[in-house]
């Protein structure tokens, strides 16, 4: 693979699931600490981890994911994603895995760049206002392919 402090890895977030944004944030975090460059690029329902209103409410998705191995009957039950976010949220701090404000704050310390899809932001009616800090710019889809050039793109 050659020199890690060479590379570069762009992540887009799409989904707005803890099982959805956390993958992403746990690789743009892994990439900084092997010195590469990261990029993350928040577009659609994974802009709810970087809005200011909803970065401290995300669920698990219990309705139509495999991984939770349950019945979708059982998922749609009410308090289901409620129940399994706060088992997972406990499991998670039982590991010491920050929380999602937490963990941009401690990946854009890192060096990494955050980035919302202007097309997104336009389609939620949204302005650079309703985002975290971090968030450097809302950038459209042909400037995140330059930022990504020359490195590997990942779609969680």
């Amino acid at each position: 693979m050659g020199d890690l402090s060479k590379e570069k890895v762009s992540i887009i977030i799409s989904k707005g699931s803890l099982d959805g944004i956390y993958p992403g944030l746990i690789m743009a975090n892994g990439a900084r600490m092997e010195g590469m460059q990261a990029n993350l690029f928040f577009t659609f329902f994974g802009l709810d981890a970087v809005t200011k209103k909803t970065m401290d409410h995300i669920k698990v998705a219990t309705v139509g994911n495999p991984g939770m191995h349950i019945p979708t009957l059982v998922g749609m039950l009410p308090g289901m994603s409620g129940l399994a976010t706060h088992m997972m949220r406990k499991q998670m701090e039982q590991l010491d895995i920050p929380t999602i404000p937490e963990f941009i704050q401690m990946i854009h310390d890192a060096g990494a760049g955050f980035y919302g899809c202007k097309a997104s932001v336009d389609m939620f009616k949204l302005s650079k206002d309703d985002f975290c800090p971090q968030i450097e710019s809302i950038i459209t889809v042909g400037e995140f392919y330059e930022k990504a050039a020359g490195g590997h793109i990942i779609f969680t």
